[in-house]
């Protein structure tokens, strides 16, 4: 099933949510930490679509769907894409070590390795943290690995939906069979 732009804006949630498991999903999850802003929660959705992830996970006191900015900026996608909050990141990562995932942090770090060279189990949490802040240290300890994108201009890091795009393709084309 393929639908175009217009298509998703105008689905009903429950319609969505009854075609969620016809969906081919990849051993990815997205877990947020602390993302604050509705857009960038809005844009994480399309992209957690577009990466046929299993789930995403909004971590903190955080807006939630339904929300026209996050409905706006996602184009509807929400609907689609099985989500939870967690009041904790913390607690939402303990939830998924349990579930046997790999946990990957997308952050700019002492102990972070350049994306290219990490190594993957088949079940993935990749981590993405908040613009002002990137994932807080706690999380980061949680983390089994830290990967990072180098960066060759005067601006130290990239927009952290653009890096997750980056790191989520990367991670797919090294855990996936070749097509």
């Amino acid at each position: 099933m393929k639908l175009n732009s217009h298509q998703i804006r105008k689905s009903r949630e429950l319609v969505a949510k009854k075609l969620q498991t016809e969906i081919k999903r990849n051993p990815l999850v997205l877990v947020l930490d602390n993302v604050l802003d509705t857009y960038n929660i809005g844009s994480f959705f399309r992209l957690a679509d577009a990466l046929g992830a299993q789930k995403i996970y909004l971590c903190g006191p955080v807006v939630t769907p339904p929300n026209i900015k996050i409905h706006r900026a996602s184009i509807g996608t929400w609907k689609w894409i099985p989500w939870e909050q967690f009041d904790s990141t913390i607690e939402c990562l303990n939830h998924l070590k349990s579930l046997g995932y790999q946990i990957v942090a997308c952050e700019q770090d002492k102990s972070s390795i350049i994306y290219k060279k990490a190594k993957y189990n088949k079940s993935i949490a990749l981590i993405a943290g908040s613009e002002s802040n990137g994932i807080s240290l706690d999380v980061l300890k949680k983390a089994d690995q830290i990967v990072e994108i180098p960066m060759h201009g005067i601006n130290i890091s990239l927009n952290v939906l653009v890096a997750t795009a980056i790191i989520g393709y990367d991670i797919l084309s090294k855990i996936l069979p070749e097509n």
